[in-house]
């Protein structure tokens, strides 16, 4: 049964089509800022935001900083 609940922390998040697409999109290895997600998902700043703190939760997702990466 842990497993399975295990899962579906990790499926549920996912199952959104906006979700979805941004986390295709950090596949890829690049790190992708706010804006440049919602660009990919077709949806606002304020909405990736939002689904990034979903991707977060199950720890699918990091985030970082300007200043993580050595800019200002």
């Amino acid at each position: 049964m842990v497993a399975a609940a295990n899962l579906v922390e990790v499926a549920a998040p996912v199952g959104d089509t906006a979700r979805a697409t941004m986390l295709s999109a950090l596949m890829g290895g690049q790190s992708l800022t706010a804006t440049e997600l919602a660009y990919c998902a077709n949806v606002s700043r304020s909405t990736a935001s939002g689904h990034l703190s979903k991707l977060d939760q199950p720890h699918l997702v990091g985030r970082s900083t300007a200043a993580d990466a050595g800019g200002t």
